[in-house]
């Protein structure tokens, strides 16, 4: 008997061992859900049409995977594409795609920003932030210029409770 309880232990002490071991080699990862892309598709309706617009979303998980397209009636079909490529572009650089844009504009070295075939350099896009943690991104187009389209896509994030930067 006492050896079998002092196997069981041992076991027990090995097995506990080796899942730490390898926690180390496991990434946590926060990020937005199913759930979380479609309440920010529908906020992001919702702030389109206080301004009297419909607009194409995208939202995007932590690693860039994107979760949900929405376009809305009488969007145009490029804004489906924009609205990703904006979400990409926020999500990737960490930073609101207008702020990028006019960044960029400003700064001789970061003009060629545009060059690289997934960033867009437009306003509507949006990182997404959580108790300090990159979660996602949202982007907004076609809610007539990149202005509306970026504080469509701010408005939607603030209202359901993130943050917009870290």
């Amino acid at each position: 008997m006492m050896i079998i309880r002092k196997n069981i232990i041992i076991s027990t002490l090995l097995l506990f061992m080796t899942c730490m071991v390898s926690a180390q080699y496991v990434q946590k990862e926060n990020s937005l859900n199913q759930a979380g892309a479609l309440k920010l598709a529908e906020q992001a309706g919702l702030e389109a049409q206080k301004l009297d617009k419909k607009v194409s979303v995208a939202v995007l998980n932590s690693s860039g995977v994107t979760l949900l397209f929405l376009k809305a009636d009488n969007v145009g079909p490029h804004n489906t594409e924009a609205s990703r490529r904006k979400a990409f572009t926020s999500l990737s650089t960490k930073t609101a795609s207008y702020e990028l844009m006019k960044n960029a504009a400003g700064n001789e070295s970061a003009r060629n920003l545009n060059t690289l075939p997934e960033l867009l350099l437009l306003g509507g896009g949006t990182p997404i932030w959580k108790d300090g943690e990159l979660v996602g991104s949202l982007g907004v187009s076609g809610g007539g210029s990149g202005e509306n389209d970026h504080n469509i896509a701010l408005k939607a994030v603030q209202q359901l409770g993130f943050k917009t930067s870290k």
